[in-house]
């Protein structure tokens, strides 16, 4: 409602007792319900002008308010900086030694609260101001480093953008090793007793292993080079063996290629464990195909022998190259392949990628019988009857006689 005065009509006219000089009833009231007067207008489009003016006027006056609110906050903050300093950061060098782990998805900031409260840093904001003046930070790595106690805060993100300051026990398990030979391997490289892998080992489901595997771990803790981390107990460290198996297995496709042979996932683990133990290189998809020639039930030739001197050392519990007897045959045992036809009942080592590899893809050809009859070199040779195999063997022994290898 405007807060102009309502008026009575007299003969079409408005009278007001204000004082406002009077208008024609059809005299149009302008913008805003502002009075029009004859000699109105003039005065309207002055008052616009005035208003201009004044809006302007405005407008510069908040600028100058708003200046003078930026130079005193600025000065403000000068001041604040000049009574407070700088964010608390220690003077160096430090002391003791601390572990410091980055963890996946850490911010810088994150990484600050932790410092902070592992006592590394004096304050958040020293470490994230010293991360920002470094360009390295931005690609700080996962992972467990060395500190002090009471760094400046630039040192420490000096010693975290160089990951070659990342801590790790690196540990290297080759490859045709069994499981006890294994654990002689992590406890010399690692901090733990070979009991504290033996226990681990009793708790198959805490390590990963497949439930095939029925609860033994030989074959599936996989041979490769282990960067772990210092807070690794045991049963970390087999659960990241037995996952690295796991890769190894998916990549050769072992569950389909188990089924496409007539195999369970564990019979050509086992298969893959007896090429590591006979072979190597490129020889090691043709001693597959020999090693399933034999299993096949065609074969009148061995009778689903297998007849792998590893696995009767296996069968002996002792090193798998260790040359065999006559006696050492007839060990009573089902890995013993001289006596017993078929599989033994599992892997008798751990194979690498190469050997679950060939395992899973064979190649193809008739051979039954292989022997290794250059041991420097690895030179291999196949035969598909014995005559021809014997003949082989002459030419090994032969290499043994002028070479100090045999």
């Amino acid at each position: 409602m405007s807060d102009q005065h309502d008026s009575t009509q007299t003969s079409g006219r408005e009278h007001d007792d204000s004082g406002i000089l009077p208008r024609t009833i059809d005299e149009p009231a302008g913008d805003g319900g502002a009075t029009y007067v004859p000699g109105g207008a003039r005065r309207a489009r002055k008052r616009r002008g005035r208003s201009l003016s004044g809006c302007l006027a405005v407008l510069v006056a908040f600028g100058i308010v708003a200046g003078l609110l930026y130079v005193g906050v600025t000065a403000g903050l000068d001041r604040l900086r000049d009574q407070f300093g700088d964010p608390e950061d220690y003077p160096g060098p430090g002391r003791g030694n601390v572990s410091f782990e980055v963890a996946q998805g850490d911010s810088v900031a994150q990484m600050g609260r932790n410092l902070k409260e592992a006592g590394v840093v004096a304050s958040v904001d020293a470490f994230t101001d010293a991360a920002s003046a470094n360009p390295g930070a931005s690609s700080i790595q996962v992972g467990f480093y060395p500190l002090k106690k009471e760094m400046p805060a630039a040192d420490v993100v000096d010693v975290l953008v160089d990951p070659s300051n990342i801590v790790t026990q690196t540990v290297t398990v080759p490859e045709g090793l069994r499981v006890v030979d294994i654990v002689d391997v992590l406890a010399k490289g690692t901090d733990f007793p070979a009991a504290a892998f033996e226990k681990a080992l009793d708790n198959p489901a805490k390590i990963g292993l497949p439930e095939y595997a029925e609860g033994n771990a030989e074959g599936y803790l996989f041979p490769a080079t282990y960067a772990f981390a210092p807070t690794a107990k045991p049963v970390d460290m087999l659960r990241q063996m037995v996952a690295r198996w796991q890769q190894a297995a998916e990549d050769a496709d072992l569950e389909g290629a188990a089924a496409a042979l007539d195999l369970t996932p564990h019979e050509l683990m086992t298969v893959a464990s007896l090429v590591e133990a006979e072979g190597r290189g490129d020889d090691m998809p043709k001693i597959a195909r020999a090693i399933y020639n034999r299993l096949s039930p065609d074969n009148t030739e061995t009778n689903g022998l297998l007849q792998i001197d590893a696995t009767v050392n296996y069968a002996l519990g002792r090193n798998l190259g260790v040359a065999i007897s006559e006696e050492d045959l007839q060990v009573d045992s089902p890995y013993n392949t001289r006596l017993y036809p078929g599989l033994p009942p599992g892997p008798i080592e751990a194979p690498g990628d190469a050997a679950i590899r060939a395992a899973a893809k064979p190649a193809d050809g008739p051979w039954l019988y292989w022997i290794t009859v250059n041991l420097k070199t690895g030179e291999t040779k196949f035969a598909e009857t014995l005559d021809e195999f014997n003949r082989y063997k002459a030419e090994y022994l032969e290499y043994c006689e002028t070479s100090d290898a045999c």
